[in-house]
């Protein structure tokens, strides 16, 4: 199998960068920098006629889209760089694709079915269409590769640890970003210093990253993005217990995934909406679940960040980033006046930047 490359010497061109969910995909050309030039996105989940395969609603959207909108870029793409979900314990670095690195990452498809899956599609569908495009996987997972082995490890029984169960993490491309940002914000501030950051990546999927000297020490997704937060459909941690009792209960693990996955979290306690945007208009007007859904949101961010504090051993900044952290000011008035104990330390908002930190992994190699 190809190991990971070094990623040194920037060379010129343009990096296409796509990234694909579960249910869309987003695409953006930037420079070797990180600067982005375009960008736009496209469903693939709906629109298909009905009983037409995932995959070929996704080709389709692709084939009816991209050339015509890329057409006046290809020339100056050489390189192209994907958001892979989960890299497993095999990839802690961005790597150049082959046969061997596909096979590997179609491996991993059941750790994080609804994202690697379309992302292989997305790379085989580029490979037929432009196969002189060098392409590159880069990872979710990969910045939480410096997590302490006591971080990382679940007290679970040592045959399931000898089968790869353990702590991931997730969102680690724009933890990273997040990361380079205030550290280039703050260096006068704390030169020769380990910047103690936590992380808040808050947005339909939620998270929190403890960061020393630009490293993650600790977080709060798991072995998949379903443990930590509550979040936008997903539940967030909760005991093993009520989940056994739910399967001795009659209930399948295809109802308890999509339970977890789709009904859970901001939805399922606000019986309203997913979005934050609108539970705080409807809390304003009394909605009993929107204020319950605000609540349990807040309390279970607040415990999250101090578990992420006493990890750290206190606090230099604390960085709001994703949909919500950017844009929610009353969370982080809220925050500011809940961690006053935590004193003295810097309330940021920091956008998020996942496209940015893939061309700037892919802007260092050549063609």
């Amino acid at each position: 199998m190809t190991e990971p490359a070094t990623l040194a010497g920037e060379v010129a061109g343009e990096v296409l960068v796509l990234n694909a969910g579960s249910s869309s995909l987003k695409v953006s050309v930037h420079t070797r920098t990180g600067d982005c030039l375009w960008r736009d996105q496209r469903s693939w989940s709906v629109g298909a006629a009905e009983g037409t395969a995932p995959e070929e609603r996704l080709e389709a959207v692709l084939d009816a889209w991209l050339p015509g909108a890329l057409a006046g870029r290809v020339t100056g793409l050489s390189v192209a760089g994907h958001r892979v979900v989960h890299g497993g314990e095999r990839f802690t670095a961005p790597v150049r694709l082959d046969a061997a690195v596909l096979a590997v990452l179609e491996e991993l498809v059941p750790l994080a079915p609804l994202h690697n899956g379309p992302a292989l599609r997305v790379m085989r569908w580029l490979s037929r269409w432009q196969p002189g495009i060098t392409q590159w996987a880069c990872f979710d997972t990969a910045f939480h590769g410096t997590l302490p082995e006591a971080a990382r490890t679940y007290a679970i029984p040592a045959r399931w640890r000898a089968e790869g169960l353990r702590r991931f993490g997730f969102h680690g491309l724009n933890h990273q970003h997040v990361a380079e940002t205030v550290a280039r914000r703050t260096e006068s501030e704390h030169r020769g210093e380990e910047l103690r950051l936590i992380s808040c990546h808050l947005g339909a999927g939620c998270s929190l990253c403890a960061i020393r000297g630009g490293r993650s020490i600790a977080t709060t997704m798991g072995y998949t993005p379903l443990e930590g937060l509550v979040m936008a459909t997903r539940s967030g941690s909760i005991d093993p217990g009520l989940l056994l009792h739910q399967l001795r209960r009659g209930v399948t693990a295809e109802e308890l995934d999509h339970g977890l996955q789709q009904e859970s979290g901001l939805l399922g306690l606000s019986g309203l909406s997913a979005s934050m945007k609108d539970l705080r208009q409807a809390a304003a007007a009394g909605h009993a679940g929107a204020e319950l859904a605000i609540a349990v949101f807040r309390h279970q961010l607040l415990q999250g960040i101090g578990a992420m504090a006493a990890s750290l051993g206190g606090v230099d900044v604390i960085a709001l980033t994703g949909g919500i952290g950017e844009h929610d000011r009353a969370l982080g008035e809220e925050l500011e006046a809940a961690l006053a104990w935590l004193a003295p330390f810097e309330l940021l908002r920091i956008p998020a930047d996942e496209e940015g930190v893939i061309a700037r992994h892919c802007g260092a190699v050549g063609p």
